[in-house]
């Protein structure tokens, strides 16, 4: 009920004012009247009274108009300038020009309230990638240096020396290149340049192709590859950008694989029928990962363990590629985990025709 009484108009302002100065003169007038103190009559009196409230209305607009609006209006007109480059003339909503200028400032702190925040956090993201990326390059920079010193300080002529600090070097150089070969592919993706070039074709033979790839180094961690489905494979037909994809399917293997349990594990590759999409899964019997960082772990260069991530050779960019590409499709990535059990990624891909 109160809302409706609000003073939503300079007018009413001036109103009420009128009102006041007339409610306070009755309340002098009408007990000097009781007392017979006061010589007029009430008609006198009412016309007193109305003259009274007549001239406190014109004197309070007056007042408003010239030293409240004229002053709002200016104030007004940056707010609505920048939320509305074309906006209506003020003196079209001088009626509403109190209220109107009241929400649309609320509205404008608010929107600068969140730009601001935004800003801050932008901020703090680059600071963080860029100190990232400049970790992630000076390890590998400063031993390339200290094996290229080692060389031209005689190493390169004792052969004992020279071709296993060359082997070195190369496999750090291996690493750099991975590094920028990653931070370029998020970066294009993020920013739109790599336009998806969508096909239909066969998941199931896509995933045997990248277990041929990585047969050396699953063997080397004595790691077994399984696809199991209860799907006939010829029917496993999607439609997707294939080379993306198969990005997205190498780094969640590959990191299956490197994060492996030492003994030896296994990783195994799933999929699920869910209507007009098939779901994904690839599930290892690995190390885990703990609780507090699933919601973090597909941040670039995020790493639950940061040295034992160095050893196994990763750029901590793998997950993030992942995510990526999972959304660009339109699609979401989930991870499953528990530690010393192993861990399950697990994505959606729209079927292809099967014909």
């Amino acid at each position: 009920m109160l809302q409706k009484f609000r003073i939503q108009t300079h007018r009413g302002i001036a109103l009420h004012t009128a009102l006041c100065a007339v409610g306070i003169v009755l309340l002098i007038l009408i007990p000097l009247y009781c007392l017979d103190q006061l010589q007029i009559s009430i008609l006198g009196g009412c016309i007193l009274i109305a003259s009274l409230g007549i001239v406190m209305y014109f004197v309070a607009y007056y007042i408003i108009k010239t030293f409240v609006i004229e002053k709002v209006r200016p104030v007004y007109k940056i707010i609505r300038s920048a939320q509305m480059p074309k906006f209506k003339e003020i003196s079209k909503t001088d009626e509403n020009l109190i209220e109107t200028a009241t929400k649309d400032a609320e509205e404008w702190a608010t929107k600068k309230s969140e730009e601001i925040e935004l800003l801050k956090r932008q901020e703090t993201f680059r600071k963080e990638y860029i100190g990232n990326v400049a970790h992630e390059l000076k390890t590998p920079i400063f031993t390339i240096q200290g094996y290229v010193s080692t060389l031209l300080d005689g190493g390169l002529e004792d052969e004992s020396i020279n071709r296993k600090y060359l082997e070195r070097t190369d496999k750090v150089i291996q690493r750099m290149t991975s590094i920028v070969h990653d931070l370029d592919a998020i970066n294009r993706l993020e920013s739109g340049e790599l336009k998806m070039e969508y096909t239909t074709f066969n998941i199931a033979d896509l995933v045997n192709e990248i277990f041929e790839t990585q047969e050396y180094l699953a063997k080397e961690r004595n790691v077994t590859l399984t696809m199991e489905t209860t799907i006939s494979k010829n029917l496993l037909m999607v439609y997707a950008d294939k080379m993306r994809i198969s990005m997205a399917l190498s780094n969640l293997i590959i990191n299956a694989i490197k994060y492996n349990k030492p003994e030896g594990g296994s990783v195994r590759i799933r999929f699920y029928d869910m209507d007009n999409r098939y779901l994904v899964e690839v599930s290892d019997t690995g190390i885990g990962i703990p609780q507090e960082h699933l919601d973090r772990i597909f941040e670039r260069f995020f790493r639950v363990d940061k040295s034992r991530s160095r050893e196994q050779g990763g750029t901590g960019l793998g997950l993030s590629i992942v995510k990526h590409v999972v959304e660009a499709h339109g699609e979401s990535v989930n991870v499953k985990s528990s530690l010393n059990k192993g861990s399950s990624f697990s994505f959606t891909i729209k079927k292809g025709n099967t014909r």
